[in-house]
């Protein structure tokens, strides 16, 4: 017997919300695993000096996020461990998944492989219920077999891919402000080193996504790499053409020196007017598409209302003359 549409929506509904709450709670696992790396690293510095926080570093490895898995996630970290580096792995995670792991900061091994767990669960789980809700054979069942583990595999990518898309316009947002506090801080004097850290310790509530970024790249300068490879994911991971310049104009300062606030300027002023510029162009077209919209809407109750009168007299005078 073939099960009611209703029921296929609402079990199809019922899955997709599983998968959208896995997803949430990683993203809240890591964030917090974050915060607690950083942390750890911060009071690791101030406890001991450079020299010995390089040396300490160098000689012993410390617990990273790669290594553990976010707390109450355990059990998916160690399912998708089990198929770290394998053939799975390499078709079910293309360059676009990483760099979408990347951007929501997920990229690390613990993060992998929960995203990896889930979508093999949610594939898992979408095929049964396709089994069990649907009473067909031969060339159909294949297709609804397919269609479901496609619908498995699939949910948590969409899922990472709107959270990575609402970040990428929150660091669109914060860009403007990051450039005027950058302007600030070199016109009191500071350095470009002292303005990053600036900006990643105490200025980072006023852009916390990218104060955020700027954070765990002084982090990683004061580990030993070099500003160019700690700001790389700052300049990357975002797909931001505008923040990759920026990126560019602060590395260069920092090898060269030289003074930054004019060139900033000039950034920000181009920056605003091409943001001025895709709004109008965005109300253009705004314009238009309300357009057709007061044709569908508006248009037949105007007529409803000035025809409205003539319609009823008419159609009782024709009423009278009948009679």
């Amino acid at each position: 017997m073939t099960p009611h549409p209703l029921w296929l929506i609402a079990v199809l509904l019922l899955a997709a919300g599983l998968g959208l709450l896995g997803v949430a709670a990683l993203l809240r696992a890591a964030q917090q695993q974050r915060h607690a790396a950083a942390l750890q690293s911060a009071l690791r510095t101030r406890d001991v000096s450079a020299d010995v926080a390089a040396a300490s570093a160098a000689s012993t490895p410390t617990a990273t996020p790669a290594d553990t898995g976010p707390r109450g996630l355990g059990w998916l970290a160690a399912l998708g461990e089990r198929f770290h580096g394998g053939r799975l792995q390499a078709a079910l995670l293309a360059p676009e998944d990483k760099l979408l792991l990347d951007q929501a900061g997920w990229n690390t091994r613990s993060g992998t492989a929960i995203f990896l767990a889930l979508r093999l669960l949610l594939a898992v789980l979408c095929l049964l219920l396709a089994l069990a809700l649907f009473d067909s054979s031969g060339l159909q069942r294949v297709v609804v077999m397919l269609a479901a583990l496609a619908f498995g595999i699939l949910l948590p990518k969409f899922a990472l891919r709107a959270w990575a898309g609402r970040l990428r316009q929150r660091v669109n947002a914060e860009l403007p402000l990051l450039i005027d506090l950058l302007r600030l801080l070199q016109g009191v004097g500071f350095s470009m080193d002292q303005s990053l850290q600036t900006l990643g310790d105490k200025l980072r509530g006023a852009i916390p996504i990218l104060g955020r970024e700027i954070h765990q790249a002084n982090i990683a300068y004061m580990h030993g790499r070099t500003r160019a490879q700690s700001l790389r994911r700052l300049g990357e991971s975002f797909d931001d053409e505008d923040l990759r310049s920026l990126v560019q104009l602060m590395l260069q300062v920092h090898e060269h020196g030289g003074a930054v606030q004019e060139p900033l300027k000039q950034f920000s002023l181009r920056l605003r007017e091409h943001r001025r510029a895709t709004l109008k162009e965005k109300v253009g077209k705004l314009s238009v598409k309300m357009t057709v919209v007061m044709m569908l809407t508006l248009l037949p109750a105007l007529m409803l209302v000035l025809s409205g009168p003539a319609i009823i007299a008419l159609a009782d005078a024709m009423t009278k003359l009948g009679s």
